[in-house]
């Protein structure tokens, strides 16, 4: 499976991005499928996700400001980032978990200036 994101850009806080994740194959069955984010000088973080049979999950920092979706026809996970603030700024990585084995996009980078 090849994960191909895109999306990221530079805005102003108080924007939004639509961050995409699209697989080349089937993702009628995963474990879990979302994003990840990495700040300068930070750990990775889970930004949010969504579980097989739909629950969806999302870090306290974006609750209320990101929403993830999933086309299974497109084989394609969004990522809708309103409200930006700077601390969103981060490298945003999409992944794919599956059996035993987890996959990653290449990063997409969002800037958000104050």
């Amino acid at each position: 499976v090849q994960l191909q994101a895109s999306g990221g850009g530079s805005v102003q806080a108080g924007g939004s991005l639509r961050l995409s994740c699209a697989a080349s194959g089937s993702i009628d069955s995963f474990n879990a499928m979302g994003w990840y984010r990495q700040a300068p000088g930070k750990q990775r973080e889970l930004v949010s996700r969504v579980i097989s049979g739909g629950t969806t999950n999302y870090a306290d920092s974006v609750k209320g400001r990101f929403t993830i979706s999933r086309d299974n026809v497109k084989n394609t996970v969004w990522l809708q980032m309103n409200s930006l603030e700077p601390e969103d700024t981060a490298v945003y990585f999409c992944y794919l978990h599956r059996s035993n084995r987890v996959y990653w996009g290449q990063g997409t980078l969002v800037t958000v200036s104050s």
